[in-house]
């Protein structure tokens, strides 16, 4: 086994200065922490993440959730350029900050429909330590801030070749849509399964043509058949601004349609409490009809000149 570490090593060095021109390599390394007051499924959230980015380093939860320049500074001492962090506001929401320390740009996104790995129960898997395929859909080349959300989210979540704790595999597939004016976050696990030559035969000559767009040859084991079985963890990111600079700055992007849950409980709130106040309005309502007529107990009705009383008094 060393001796064919040792081959490989020698052939990445040789591969690293072809032509006598030294390749640049893409160093990466990013640092994953959380603020105070964080859920459990915030936590696993984050422990997910970690174990999906073997580039990434996880910290001890910050104090501050006003300061985020301290950020930059725990960055430079873990010698990590890429900044992850989870603020939780209220035990409820959820906002994410990716910023590349420490000149920026910074991204900050609000976190909705979070489904982690150990409450899908897929039964997908992948190898602890592998390298992503990052897939983006064509709408992040329309406009400049997806361009450049895209470029964020390719140095946070694009394991570099040779980083620290990855091993030579690609087995799972990362894969970024947009859909509503928000970013669905998928992760799929890349099976191959190996088909054997009596079960192609019984196949129908009509699914040849498709069969083969999905298949590979396998030698004289048969064809290898390639499918995504979904691994988690899924969650949708709603962009809300992307700052210039590192966790400050001027304001790049914003975005005008967001509304934020504090907002939105206000008018549920609001809405609620104007259901009561029309209640309480048409119980005083009754209340007056009621002692007009004289119905209400402990009010005497006016008698009339009519009434059998007056009449034959």
């Amino acid at each position: 086994m060393a001796a064919v570490y040792k081959t490989l090593s020698r052939s990445s060095k040789e591969d690293a200065t072809a032509n006598g021109v030294p390749v640049k390599k893409n160093r990466q390394r990013v640092l994953i922490l959380s603020s105070r007051g964080i859920t459990y499924r915030h936590r696993h959230l984050l422990n997910d993440l970690y174990a999906l980015l073997p580039h990434s380093r996880k910290d001890a939860k910050l104090d501050t959730k006003t300061k985020l320049y301290q950020l930059n500074e725990l960055a430079d001492l873990y010698n990590c350029n890429n900044v992850l962090f989870f603020e939780a506001r209220k035990g409820k929401d959820l906002y994410i900050w990716m910023s590349k320390a420490p000149n920026g740009p910074t991204l900050k996104c609000h976190l909705q429909n979070l489904h982690t790995t150990s409450e899908l129960h897929f039964p997908g898997n992948c190898l602890r330590g592998s390298r992503p395929i990052l897939s983006f859909d064509a709408t992040f080349t329309l406009s400049p801030h997806l361009t450049l959300i895209k470029e964020l989210l390719t140095h946070i979540f694009g394991v570099p070749k040779g980083a620290r704790k990855t091993k030579p595999f690609v087995d799972h597939i990362m894969g970024f849509t947009i859909a509503d004016g928000k970013i669905w976050i998928r992760c799929f696990e890349i099976r191959e399964t190996i088909i054997s030559k009596a079960a192609s035969r019984t196949q129908p000559a009509e699914n040849d043509a498709e069969k083969k767009e999905v298949t590979r040859a396998a030698g004289e084991k048969g064809d290898t058949k390639i499918s995504l079985i979904e691994i988690g963890p899924r969650f949708i990111l709603t962009p809300i601004v992307v700052l210039e600079s590192s966790f400050g700055g001027p304001v790049i992007y914003e975005n005008k349609e967001f509304v934020s849950p504090n907002q939105i409980r206000s008018e549920l709130r609001l809405s609620k409490a104007g259901r009561y106040n029309q209640r309480t309005e048409q119980r005083i309502e009754r209340k007056a009809k009621k002692g007009d007529f004289g119905l209400r107990t402990g009010k005497e009705r006016p008698y009339g000149e009519l009434e059998d009383r007056v009449l034959f008094a």
